[in-house]
C-alpha cells in the first residue's frame, strides 16, 4: 500500500459519532478495513431496536452498532512497536496509535498508524509490521510542523503532535460536542488536510412536567451540562421515580421524570385488613386510605371450611381492587355476629388449602 492510499484509509476510519453528526459518514464499502461483513444499515436510531444505535462504523457507513462494545485491550506486547490508546476507553470508535520503537520503521514509511475499534469488536486494518531501519547515517533534518491557532488549542484537548506527516486527534472539553472530523493530518506543505472542527456547547431541554408535582429549579428554556433538577409532589401524593435528574453531556437527562401517584381508598368497611403486617379496621386508618405502592392484605373464607386465608393487593396510583375471593360482610353480620367475620375466624392450616 503506498503512502497516499494509507492516508486515505486512515481518514476513512475517523471517529464515527463525530462524522455522523457532520454528515461525513463514508459510503458502505469494505475497502481497507478487511471486514467480512458489515452490520445492518440504518439512517436513524429507530431502525436499530432498543439495544443498538445508528452510528458511523468506518467504511461500513451508517450501521446498527451496540455503542458499549469494546475491542481487545490491552493487546499483547509488540516486539518492535509501542501501542498507545488515544481514547479514554477501548469501546466502539476508540483510536489506537501504533509507533515503531527506535531503530525500526513501518513498511509504509509513516511515523505511526491509527487503528479504530469497529462495530465487530476488532481493531481496523492489519497489524502494522515494524522492520529494522537502515543503519546508514542521515543528515539531520529540520522538523517541520503545521500551525495550530490559539483558539484551536484553547478549545480542544489535542493528542499527538503537529509535525509534518503525523496525525492529531481532537476532543472537546466537557459539555460540548465536536462538529467535524476528530482527526487531522499535517501535510508536507505544512497545511492541515481538513479544516479544524468546532466544539458546540450542549444543552438539555426542560424536563417533562410532573402532574400533581413541582420542578424545583430556576425555569429556563435550556439547561447546561451538569445542572441538577429536583422534583417534589403535592400533599397526599407519593413520588414514583427519581427525586433528582442531571443534564448529561449528550444533551439528555440522567433519568426520566418521575410521577406523583395518588392514594387508594381501602375497598372494605366491615372487615379488618392487614397493612404493614398489622391487622386494622379501615376506619382506624387515616382517611381510610393507603399510599401508592402499599400492600393491603384481605381475608377470604375457605369455600368448604370455617377458616380464612389471605390475598394481597397493591395500591397503584389511586386504584386498589379487592381480590376476587373477598366478600364484604353485611351490616347484620357485622353488628350481630362480629366474631364470625372472616377476618376474625381462625386461619386455615396449610394442608387445608391443598
Amino acid at each position: 500500500m503506498d503512502c497516499a492510499l494509507l492516508l486515505l484509509s486512515l481518514w476513512a476510519l475517523a471517529g464515527s459519532a463525530s462524522l455522523q453528526t457532520a454528515g461525513l459518514c463514508p459510503e458502505r464499502l469494505l475497502g481497507q478495513e478487511r471486514r467480512r461483513t458489515c452490520p445492518r444499515t440504518c439512517t436513524l436510531d429507530q431502525d436499530c431496536g432498543s439495544k443498538r444505535q445508528c452510528l458511523c462504523d468506518g467504511q461500513c457507513g451508517l450501521s446498527c452498532v451496540a455503542p458499549g462494545r469494546t475491542c481487545p485491550w490491552p493487546l499483547p506486547v509488540a516486539e518492535n512497536a509501542d501501542l498507545r490508546l488515544l481514547s479514554p476507553t477501548h469501546s466502539f470508535s476508540a483510536l489506537l496509535e501504533v509507533r515503531c520503537k527506535p531503530g525500526f520503521t513501518l513498511s509504509s514509511g509513516l511515523d505511526a498508524v491509527i487503528r479504530r475499534c469497529q462495530g465487530d469488536r476488532q481493531w481496523s486494518g492489519d497489524e502494522p509490521t515494524c522492520t529494522e531501519a537502515q543503519t546508514a547515517e542521515l543528515e539531520p533534518e529540520e522538523t517541520l510542523s503545521c500551525p495550530l491557532p490559539q483558539d484551536v488549542t484553547d478549545m480542544f484537548n489535542i493528542q499527538g503532535n503537529a509535525s509534518v506527516g503525523t496525525w492529531i486527534h481532537y476532543s472537546c472539553q466537557s459539555g460540548a460536542d465536536l462538529v467535524g472530523s476528530s482527526e487531522n493530518f499535517c501535510q508536507e506543505n505544512q497545511t492541515w488536510q481538513y479544516p479544524h472542527p468546532i466544539c458546540k456547547k450542549v444543552f438539555c431541554q426542560p424536563p417533562r412536567d410532573v402532574e400533581f408535582g413541582y420542578v424545583v429549579a430556576v425555569q429556563r428554556t435550556e439547561y447546561e451540562v451538569g445542572f441538577d433538577v429536583h422534583f417534589l409532589c403535592k400533599k397526599n401524593f407519593l413520588l414514583d421515580g427519581p427525586q433528582k435528574v442531571t443534564c448529561l453531556s449528550n444533551g439528555s437527562w440522567s433519568k426520566a421524570s418521575p410521577h406523583c401517584r395518588t392514594r387508594c381508598l381501602i375497598p372494605a368497611e366491615r372487615s379488618r385488613v392487614e397493612i404493614g403486617g398489622v391487622k386494622r379496621w379501615p376506619f382506624d386508618v387515616t382517611d381510610a386510605m393507603v399510599p401508592h405502592g402499599e400492600n393491603v392484605t384481605f381475608f377470604c373464607k375457605h369455600p368448604n371450611k370455617m377458616c380464612s386465608y389471605t390475598a394481597a393487593q397493591t395500591c397503584f396510583d389511586g386504584l386498589l381492587h379487592p381480590p376476587a375471593c373477598y366478600l364484604e360482610p353485611t351490616w347484620l353480620q357485622y353488628k350481630l355476629f362480629p366474631h364470625r367475620l372472616v377476618s376474625e375466624i381462625e386461619a386455615c392450616e396449610p394442608e387445608e388449602m391443598d
